[in-house]
């Protein structure tokens, strides 16, 4: 078989990249090595910077956005019983949209249906091959050489695509903290997303709809779901997010999972006709909601340079690592900025210690609500640099 681009994984990045290719006239295929109904079921990000939002409706690609986004104007900052609103639109006149990465998938990919693309599940031992060539390809398990122009790794942090580059590095980071999140049959109980420090731990009240609530604790990596009965979920989330005169509605919880933080960059993501976009080139900690965003960022500055390749103009090719990186780190020190102001420091054994870390922690908070340059900072990285 013979394609202009194969793209491996059919993740968000993956199949927004398709979109964006499709558009441009150009032949892809898309492989990944999950089922179908897997790709469907994973829950992940929630949150959509202008920017995405921007990108999507230039592709036609938000009518379901549309139709179940929330757009939000900004977000609260709460510490000490106070709740503190950073207003986005007054500050830069921006907003973010509330849009399941789940949602988004199905879209995505309804999309493909629909426009009859080559989209494959379950394609096992797929390889990238002769990538520093002018002539690369991609090999499947059972055997099928896709001859390509160039190959697009989609395929996640544990994907084949990294590997394929000699002498990659990774610069990676762990945190000593998880989140648990969990999804709620009840309404929000507010109307922007809710950032919480306590000296019990980080807590966040988001959403799905105008149904479904989304809810996360910081509790230790170490800790098993099976410790977290539903009841304690509550009490806690209760305990961390509760200011006088508010109350937060309790609802079934139908999923609820821990998820460890870490960051991660690999030093290169190209390499030859290889190159690399969202979780397979670099992680963020969820605390700026910056996981999908950075992918969607990866494949709109990637997917207008191949066009741009085939319009005659190497240039914006030759130099995406550098370009998508030189991002990647601005948004990477936003996340790291959040996460370490709201996560109370438990592996901090000096009681002393610990207390002047969370007192710094209250102070960062403090003049970040008390200015408004502060907040429009914030604003402005967490509603989405420029793609």
């Amino acid at each position: 078989m013979r394609t202009q681009v194969a793209i491996i994984g059919a993740g968000p990045a993956g199949l927004l990249l398709g979109h964006i290719l499709q558009r441009a006239g150009i032949g892809f295929v898309i492989l990944e090595q999950k089922s179908r109904e897997y790709v469907l079921s994973r829950i992940r990000a929630g949150v959509l910077e202008q920017g995405s939002v921007d990108i999507l409706g230039e592709l036609g690609l938000d009518s379901d956005l549309a139709a179940r986004g929330l757009t939000h104007h900004g977000i609260y900052l709460q510490y000490e019983g106070r709740r503190h609103h950073i207003d986005f639109v007054d500050l830069i006149g921006r907003t973010v949209t509330v849009y399941g990465q789940q949602a988004l998938v199905a879209h995505l990919l309804a999309e493909h249906d629909r426009l009859g693309s080559d989209v494959r599940f379950d394609v096992e031992g797929v390889a990238p091959h002769d990538v520093d060539s002018t002539t690369p390809s991609v090999l499947t398990g059972e055997g099928e050489r896709i001859e390509c122009d160039f190959v697009v790794g989609a395929d996640g942090y544990h994907g084949v695509c990294r590997a394929a580059i000699p002498g990659v590095t990774a610069l990676e980071r762990g945190y000593p903290y998880a989140w648990l999140g969990i999804l709620a049959d009840v309404p929000p109980s507010t109307d922007d997303l809710i950032y919480a420090l306590h000296p019990d731990g980080f807590a966040m009240h988001s959403m799905r709809s105008l149904e479904v609530s989304r809810l996360y604790l910081q509790v230790d990596p170490s800790e098993s779901i099976d410790e977290w009965s539903d009841e304690r979920i509550w009490e806690q989330l209760q305990r961390r997010l509760g200011v006088d005169g508010w109350t937060l509605q309790e609802g079934t919880i139908t999923e609820k999972s821990i998820t460890p933080m870490r960051s991660f960059v690999a030093s290169t993501l190209q390499h030859g006709r290889l190159f690399l976009a969202g979780d397979a080139g670099h992680i963020v900690p969820p605390t700026g909601a910056k996981g999908l965003n950075s992918a969607i960022a990866d494949v709109a500055l990637l997917g207008r340079s191949i066009s741009a390749r085939y319009r005659g103009d190497d240039s914006p090719l030759t130099h995406y690592s550098a370009s998508a990186l030189s991002r990647q780190w601005k948004v990477q020190q936003f996340s790291q900025w959040m996460t370490e102001m709201l996560h109370v420091h438990r592996e901090i054994t000096d009681e002393s210690a610990r207390a002047f870390r969370y007192r710094s922690q209250v102070g960062q908070l403090e003049y970040t609500t008390g200015s408004r340059h502060a907040q429009a900072a914030l604003a402005e990285q967490y509603a989405g640099l420029p793609f």
